[in-house]
């Protein structure tokens, strides 16, 4: 051999010495990094690649369900008492909809397109990561159809607003907590996904996203507001918004409580079961 020939040396994978699959799995999302930023890339433009208004769409379709909305409840209802009421409902379907977008988008990729699996090797957890920052990019363009129907409607625009980060990241712990535990449970019951879709539509009408909390009788407020994870992080959105001022520390511990149980918990759920998933999929 050639001193200037340095020996080949060959990996080899020894699944005994394999670190716990829920770290292992952060320390592969880092790596593909740049692959989650590519899928994220591919999720906007394809979803607005034929659309004649493109991204503009994401700051219409919230505003347009906000009109519908306000046109059929306020009166039927008679919420026209709630000031700035198209404001109060846009706020909230700005929450619920990347709440509902990025669950069903994690679930959906996972079982349709995990064929990619089959491939190349990629961190499982990527495409639920994907649908999360797709959805972080929606929320945020959300926020200038929002801003106008406040202005319009004589709702003022704080500097609370600043503080919409915060809200926004629980939300989104949440959701990929939750994204990755649906996700895990369709993969081998695909007809989850088909029940999610039904029961997302439900837990929306049990949450106070279109009416205010105090419309319902008091033998319900205590059920929705103690078991329903998505009435904090509604009303911890709406806080420095609509409301225009920073949550207390009682409305912020039960929204950080939840997000980080539901991250954990799917986090652990999904990264102990994927090597299943080639199987399934």
């Amino acid at each position: 051999m050639l001193k200037s020939q340095k020996p080949k040396i060959e990996k080899i994978y020894d699944s005994a010495q394999r670190r716990n699959p829920a770290l292992d799995e952060l320390y592969e999302v880092f790596n593909y990094r740049y692959l989650i930023l590519q899928l994220t890339r591919r999720d906007v433009l394809t979803r607005y690649k034929r659309s004649a208004l493109g991204v503009a769409w994401t700051m219409l379709n919230p505003l347009g369900m906000m009109i519908v909305l306000s046109l059929a409840f306020s009166h039927v209802f008679r919420f026209e008492t709630v000031y700035g009421y198209p404001a109060f409902v846009l706020s909230g379907l700005i929450a619920w909809n990347f709440f509902s977008q990025t669950t069903t988008a994690a679930m959906v990729n996972l079982v349709w397109g995990g064929g990619l699996l089959h491939r190349i090797y990629m961190p499982r957890t990527s495409f639920a990561l994907a649908a999360i920052a797709t959805g972080l990019i929606n929320v945020t363009l959300s926020l200038v159809p929002l801003i106008l129907v406040m202005l319009v409607t004589g709702v003022p625009v704080r500097a609370t607003l600043l503080f919409i980060p915060i809200p926004i990241l629980l939300l989104a712990m949440f959701a990929l907590g939750m994204g990755l535990t649906i996700s895990t449970v369709a993969v081998f019951y695909p007809d989850v996904a088909e029940m999610y879709a039904i029961a997302i539509v439900g837990w929306m009408y049990i949450t106070p996203v279109i009416y205010p909390m105090e419309i319902l009788p008091e033998s319900y407020r205590f059920w929705i507001s103690n078991l329903n994870p998505m009435y904090y992080f509604i009303n911890l959105f709406r806080a420095p918004l609509y409301y225009g001022r920073i949550p207390s520390m009682e409305e912020i511990l039960p929204a950080v409580i939840f997000a980080l149980a539901a991250l954990v918990i799917g986090w652990l759920f999904f990264t102990h079961r994927s090597d299943e998933f080639a199987y399934r999929v």
